[in-house]
């Protein structure tokens, strides 16, 4: 944290931070594969763009930042087991308003805070959806679009996607994930994964105007042509959805996760498609583990050490009545 090893639970941010008045963070987040970084660099540059489009000043240069991560997980990886993957969480802010200068003697700097944390925490909830499948839910909540706050630069100002969370989360089952239109009537993206459905042998998947154009999002499609398979970026409509063969997910923790219904309606038969299967069979292969066996053990692991009832990125708790 700005240069220093604390204890997370010692990890505090200004209570001027512009982070807590506005929001006005860039984050990333990443994971391993039997320990080694995926695309670390893609998601930096991806963070240093934000941050240049924001003009949130960066002393630190992409290369210093990629070598603070890396530290970061060596300086952790004493207290992870040999299971465990590094998933890292990035975020810098431009630090404490200026009007509060003279509590600072009057220096004020960007926050920039490499947190590591188990991965196993963060996706053993997910993997029975490899069996049951994501219900998307289409939310009242629309994608804010990029006309009016660009969703491409990964930032803290997220309130839109927990509005929606909240309101699929009252919705009967416990599969529920918000997939949001925007504006236009266009699918645009899930609270925090990218869309993707398959009809005649094709991949199709939103434009990238109105949604975060995911690091997975791009591996999902570099995939695709080493598998031969064409790959559309179009506008989809949610009854375009409903005619498709199978649908998916894709994001950094989890990879990819099968969509089996939209509104509670099966898409295809209802199960994970034969495309969705090769896909992860596939990034499996690339990266040396079996990505679905991998959350199950987690699953598995974790379910025997705690059973929280607290909301997640993805998924808040039916209100009680």
């Amino acid at each position: 944290m700005n240069g220093e090893f604390v204890p997370e639970d010692q990890a505090k941010i200004s209570i001027y931070d512009s982070a807590l008045m506005f929001g006005d963070m860039v984050f990333e987040m990443t994971r391993s594969f039997n320990k080694k970084q995926f695309r670390l660099r893609e998601h930096l540059e991806r963070l240093y763009l934000g941050l240049k489009i924001l003009r949130i000043p960066m002393t630190m240069s992409i290369d210093d930042l990629e070598s603070a991560c890396m530290l970061t997980i060596e300086k952790n990886e004493p207290f992870f087991e040999r299971n465990d993957e590094h998933r890292l969480m990035i975020n810098v802010s431009r630090g404490p308003l200026g009007i509060y200068a003279p509590i600072f003697d009057g220096k004020l700097e960007t926050t920039v805070v490499i947190a590591d944390f188990p991965l196993k925490w963060t996706v053993s909830g997910m993997a029975k959806f490899y069996d049951r499948g994501i219900n998307s839910v289409i939310p009242s909540q629309r994608a804010i679009p990029a006309t009016l706050m660009d969703p491409k630069i990964k930032n803290r100002s997220r309130v839109w996607y927990q509005v929606a969370n909240i309101e699929v989360s009252n919705v009967e089952g416990d599969n529920n994930w918000a997939l949001l239109i925007d504006t236009d009537g266009f699918i645009a993206e899930g609270t925090g994964d990218n869309f993707f459905m398959v009809k005649n042998g094709e991949l199709f998947t939103p434009e990238g105007r109105n949604i975060l154009r995911g690091i997975s999002r791009a591996y999902t499609m570099e995939l695709a042509t080493e598998l031969n398979i064409k790959c559309h970026e179009k506008n989809i409509e949610p009854y375009d959805l409903y005619d498709a063969d199978e649908a998916f997910l894709t994001g950094t923790p989890f990879c990819i996760l099968p969509t089996t219904q939209i509104n509670g309606v099966n898409i295809g038969d209802g199960q994970m498609g034969p495309m969705t299967k090769l896909l992860l069979e596939t990034w499996s292969r690339n990266v040396g583990l079996d990505i679905v066996q991998q959350m199950r053990d987690y699953a598995a692991e974790v379910n025997k050490l705690t059973a929280s009832s607290a909301p997640t990125p993805y998924q808040f708790h039916k209100e009680k009545k």
